[in-house]
């Protein structure tokens, strides 16, 4: 059985959350997502100290998030009162605008594959899901280690730029850079892919 949920239909749930832009309880469900890119990100417990860093850094870029067309689900295996709690204590968690998934029964963060089931919480595991409901990257680690906010929403822009022609994007590719024409050049630039792209250009 395969590890990663890529290239399928991301797992159905509905769960009890937390909504600190509007400062009330809610509910939260994949269902609400229909239509949408949108990223599920789990994390390990409120009251940590990597979480709120990570927390912290996808809420400075809800903005530009938003201007994508990309919503975004925190979760992790508290309530939804520890939730609250934890955005009115910790001063990263200042004006915060993203939902809290809370994940009590342990079913979701199961169906997403990264629930530690000794412990009882989840790893570190970031799902970035396309409109038709398929997971199209998944990130998963360790919690020692925060991720990359700024990585990820590279990877989105890439996403979202493949999707909409159809071309393929390098490594580090960012808006203004070199796509890879496979969908009109595929015959030309089979084993050629250096006569359209240099790893300088790759790198810079």
């Amino acid at each position: 059985m395969s590890s990663t949920l890529v290239m399928q239909k991301a797992p159905e749930f509905s769960m009890e959350a937390y909504d600190a832009k509007s400062g009330h309880y809610t509910t939260v469900s994949s269902s609400d997502y229909e239509g949408k890119w949108h990223v599920v990100c789990f994390y390990p417990a409120d009251f940590t100290f990597v979480c709120p860093t990570e927390i912290a850094a996808m809420n400075a870029k809800y903005d530009e998030f938003q201007a994508m067309g990309v919503d975004i689900l925190a979760v992790s295996t508290d309530t939804k009162f520890s939730h609250k709690r934890f955005v009115e204590t910790e001063p990263l968690l200042k004006d915060l605008k993203l939902t809290m998934g809370a994940d009590g029964t342990k079913e979701v963060s199961r169906a997403f594959g990264v629930l530690l089931e000794d412990e009882g919480v989840a790893l570190r595991g970031r799902f970035l899901i396309n409109p038709e409901g398929v997971v199209v990257a998944q990130e998963v680690q360790a919690p020692s280690v925060g991720r990359n906010v700024n990585e990820f929403l590279r990877q989105v822009e890439a996403w979202q730029h493949a999707t909409r022609t159809g071309e393929v994007c390098p490594a580090g590719w960012r808006p203004g850079k070199k796509t890879l024409p496979v969908n009109t050049d595929v015959e030309q630039m089979t084993g050629r892919v250096g006569d359209y792209i240099t790893i300088e250009e790759i790198l810079s």
